[in-house]
């Protein structure tokens, strides 16, 4: 059983068994969001092995501290629902494709996992039991705490809403103690670093520091309700070796919304 006190973790032989949690470990539960375009690496469209294995390498690690990971995967790498409806799309049947890819990205997440000998199982928002559960909390909950990767699919069920509001919602609800947006950028910073070389980056920020300032780190949406449950979102580059299990153990490896604000 997992408690306050206790983890499950990987043993030399990969069977999982409990221990006192580590000391080191600041978070034990964790909402990983990883965008569709993260898992194109440098391909231009689809999804590259290469950094899907590497993901998955890095989940490992971190299981093996004890932690407890749900994922949430966007859609954008195989379709954008946005750009879809901007070009003629009905919004809502855009939407919907969108969500199936994210299911496409969920199902190829959970197969690199499973080759890494870690436990996973995948749940959408939309019924299709062929290949995956529906979304029950309770039993998502429940196999976090007995040491499976959880990732979410197919978004919120509905369109209109983006899929880091989707995350927002879903570590909300299973009590996860932090969100980890894993993206293309190493934190936010107080003006576009591409454009303006002496852009400087926050260390960490207020929720309604990125809500007035019209930040880009989620969607209002998503930022209000983690505000509304005091969810601490960190958001760091996911293309730096291991800064999933960094991020696990407190360091400051980006931008962690939720505090002060802090410029660097």
């Amino acid at each position: 059983m997992t408690n306050d006190k206790f983890d499950c973790y990987l043993d030399v032989d990969n069977n999982f068994i409990t221990k006192s949690r580590g000391m080191g470990i600041k978070y034990r539960r964790v909402l990983l969001k990883l965008s569709g375009e993260a898992l194109m690496g440098n391909l231009g469209y689809g999804i590259s092995p290469e950094v899907v294995q590497e993901i998955a390498a890095e989940v490992a690690a971190v299981l093996n501290e004890g932690v407890q990971m749900a994922i949430v995967v966007g859609g954008g790498n195989i379709f954008r629902g946005l750009k879809a409806a901007a070009g003629g799309m009905d919004r809502a049947t855009a939407d919907y494709i969108g969500m199936i890819a994210t299911v496409m990205n969920a199902l190829t997440l959970q197969d690199a996992l499973e080759r890494n000998d870690i436990p996973t199982r995948v749940q959408t928002a939309i019924e299709m039991q062929e290949v995956a559960e529906p979304y029950i909390r309770r039993r998502a909950i429940r196999h976090l705490e007995k040491g499976r990767v959880v990732i979410f699919g197919a978004g919120s069920g509905n369109p209109f809403f983006t899929t880091d509001t989707t995350a927002a919602l879903r570590a909300a609800e299973i009590d996860a103690e932090v969100i980890f947006k894993a993206t293309k950028v190493d934190g936010i910073y107080d003006c576009d670093p591409k454009l303006n070389p002496k852009a400087r980056r926050y260390q960490s920020l207020t929720y309604s520091h990125v809500l007035s300032q019209d930040l880009r780190v989620m969607d209002s949406t998503a930022i209000a309700l983690c505000k509304e449950n005091d969810l601490p979102i960190m958001v760091f580059d996911l293309r730096v070796r291991g800064n999933i299990h960094r991020a696990v153990m407190g360091e400051t490896v980006g931008t962690i919304v939720g505090g002060s604000c802090e410029i660097s």
